[in-house]
């Protein structure tokens, strides 16, 4: 359990480094958070101090003088229980909402993360994709990520996204309705609420879900703040979803996060005449991202072996799969031009010729093959949904 002195450190270290500062991430490798915050006020003397292995090193030590301009942006207690009244809430590393995945980020994991919603942020990240993409998508790309995002949704797969215009709006509003948990991981603070266009979009998803982010509250975002955000949405999931990106596409540097995590990356492949869908394409060819096409090609790939719905299947189902496996080696033997006799099929199954002449009963029976004048012959079937 983080100590009230640990916290409050952690939180003013928040509102004076930039979000993702590895030279912050490295030093509380080393020392607790409120001996950096001395070191910054200076309350632990003129600030010569001296690491465990060595002295202050000067990245350090650039980094301490740039927080010390900063210390009037670090707010009151009063303006933090302001925040926290209006619906906010802070989550910090060790706290039981915290999501342990984050830890992978190493140096450039959050320091903490300002959550409003009704949803548990641990509990919805636990089985989640991320679904990114373009911001000017086409009809064809919003279309994908409303149908896959609900498809995941329906099997209890929570979506995480960026709620930017384009992809990431339809994914979430994709996984709304189909009544499941989506993540909306700002790169601006909660109160700032960009962009200013998806009010009722982040009040939705609040109701539903959870909107996180790890900048103060009322600090809107900057344009690194849009790339450095998108390694919180990699950590949080199971996997990257590329639905549809140029080849400049912020959305790329996402899918780079999961492939640095070894996260899975995957891509829906478009229109070969679209530039939107360019950047997909080059993630499927140079780098070996994994191409999908709907909700359960990407179940295929985030869920553990065993673990996949009953439901999922490689195509569509036929009365062929309900076939016991020796009934479908005879089967298989059977031509469908001319003929052939029970006892050459029973040789090429690898069965006796009275378990040939069994299962060629019950496929007769069935509808699957007939007799004729030389010998059996399977029937052209009509494929069943």
């Amino acid at each position: 359990m983080v100590s009230d002195g640990e916290r409050r450190a952690r939180v003013a270290l928040s509102f004076l480094a930039q979000p993702g500062d590895p030279v912050l991430g490295a030093a509380l490798e080393r020392m607790s958070c409120g001996d950096l915050m001395g070191l910054v006020t200076g309350a632990d003397g003129d600030g010569s101090v001296v690491l465990t292995g060595g002295p202050l090193e000067p990245a350090l030590d650039r980094a301490i003088c740039r927080w010390r301009e900063r210390l009037g942006e670090v707010p009151s207690m009063a303006r933090l229980a302001a925040w926290q009244q209006s619906g906010l809430r802070l989550v910090l590393p060790g706290d039981p909402e915290w999501p342990t995945q984050l830890d992978d980020l190493g140096t450039v994991r959050p320091l903490l993360l300002w959550l409003r919603g009704c949803g548990d942020l641990r509990l919805a990240c636990a089985s989640s994709v991320a679904m990114v993409g373009a911001r000017a998508a086409t009809g064809y790309g919003n279309h994908v990520a409303v149908e896959m995002a609900a498809g995941l949704a329906e099997r209890d797969i929570g979506i995480v996204s960026g709620g930017a215009f384009g992809i990431d709006a339809s994914a979430h509003r994709g996984t709304l309705a189909a009544d499941g948990v989506t993540v909306a991981v700002l790169a601006g603070g909660l109160e700032f609420g960009y962009p200013r266009g998806h009010t009722d979009l982040f009040l939705a998803i609040a109701r539903q879900g959870v909107l996180v982010s790890e900048c103060p509250p009322d600090r809107g975002p900057t344009r690194p703040g849009f790339l450095i955000r998108n390694r919180i949405i990699a950590a949080l999931s199971r996997g990257t979803v590329v639905v549809e990106a140029a080849l400049r596409s912020g959305a790329l540097n996402s899918a780079r996060h999961a492939r640095e995590l070894c996260r899975p990356v995957m891509a829906v492949p478009g229109p070969v005449t679209s530039d939107q869908s360019a950047g997909c394409h080059e993630l499927i060819r140079d780098f070996g991202a994994m191409c999908v096409t709907c909700a359960n090609d990407v179940l295929q790939h985030v869920c553990p072996p065993g673990t996949q719905p009953s439901d999922l299947r490689l195509g569509p189902s036929t009365a062929r799969d309900l076939l016991d496996p020796v009934t479908t080696a005879v089967l298989e033997e059977v031509p469908v031009r001319g003929g052939r006799g029970p006892a050459s099929i029973a040789v090429r199954a690898g069965v006796d010729l009275d378990t040939a002449l069994r299962c060629l009963g019950l496929l007769a029976a069935s509808g699957f093959v007939e007799r004729g004048p030389q010998g059996w012959r399977a029937k052209r079937l009509e494929r069943a949904v």
